[in-house]
């Protein structure tokens, strides 16, 4: 069995940024427009952090059976490493993708909004589709499309709308913007893995754009973020505008990544970039709440 440091060393650095701020920025919006409810935003805090956990587990599982992570440089792979075995680690991703089931049948519970379970049924299967099955979609390049979509779209719109019953425009500027800042960490985490995953045959989207393009999308990605800030606070406050406070943590991130960083020495760049979408969400939350 793994022991418990084992476990925590084997989840990765951007779970709990990806699981709290697309909460927290969902329920920016919910406090501008109306009023919090804490039982279902809590409830949908629970669910994109199972989700979050359940998809580490799920991608060290299916990954390490496949043999992609026998030669990785970011933090240690549980079966990848040989530090627990498969069955263990795809028990903790059933496990997580259970939890995140019923709590969202919680929300539907309280909310009474029945199809909700489907939008859950639908994030659990990309959630293990990711990289398990035959043909998993992040071996084609589809990653970030995906957690655009559900650490975004998916978790912010949902935030807002079990709580107001209808998502606005500001919502789904607030989903951009954090959905960018999701992606943008992924792109970190495939240019570190850039070269393992091409002599595995891993075709990540950094796989096809190259290490030139990869590290501009990177940027690109960061500047939507900032984007849809400015367009958050157009709309509602100009005290949006400290959800900008991501880019202090994001100087030196954008330096490295431009300046040429590779393997190692991108994992502080994944870390800080994780903590800048936290910030992101702090700040236009904290923004909102002051402008209401």
């Amino acid at each position: 069995m793994a022991t418990l440091a084992e476990w925590v060393e084997g989840a990765r650095p951007r779970t709990l940024p990806a699981a709290v701020a697309p909460v927290l920025a969902g329920s920016a919006v919910v406090a501008y427009e109306g009023s919090i409810a804490l039982v279902p935003a809590a409830l949908a805090l629970l669910v994109t952090l199972a989700l979050q956990v359940g998809v580490n587990y799920a991608n060290d599982y299916s990954d390490g059976i496949r043999g992609t992570d026998s030669d990785r440089v970011g933090p240690m792979r549980l079966v990848g490493s040989g530090a627990a075995r498969p069955r263990q680690v795809l028990a903790a991703a059933v496990g997580s993708f259970v939890l995140a089931a019923l709590a969202g049948l919680a929300i539907v519970v309280v909310t009474g909004y029945w199809w909700l379970l489907i939008v859950g049924a639908v994030s659990i299967a990309a959630a293990w589709y990711y990289t398990g099955g035959r043909h998993p979609y992040g071996y084609f390049g589809l990653g970030e499309l995906f957690v655009f979509i559900f650490f975004g779209l998916v978790a912010v719109g949902g935030t807002v709308y079990i709580q107001l019953g209808t998502v606005s425009q500001t919502a789904w500027l607030a989903a951009v913007a954090i959905g960018a800042l999701a992606c943008a960490i992924l792109v970190v985490n495939n240019l570190r893995d850039l070269d393992g995953d091409r002599a595995s045959g891993k075709r990540t989207l950094a796989t096809r754009l190259g290490d030139r393009y990869t590290r501009w999308f990177y940027v690109g990605l960061l500047a939507a973020a900032a984007g849809g800030v400015v367009a958050i606070a157009a709309l509602t406050t100009w005290w949006a505008l400290l959800g900008l406070v991501m880019v202090t943590v994001l100087i030196l991130p954008v330096r490295d990544v431009i300046g040429g960083a590779s393997g190692a020495r991108l994992i502080p760049v994944l870390r800080q970039t994780g903590i800048a979408e936290l910030l992101c969400a702090v700040g236009v939350f904290a923004g909102l709440w002051i402008g209401r």
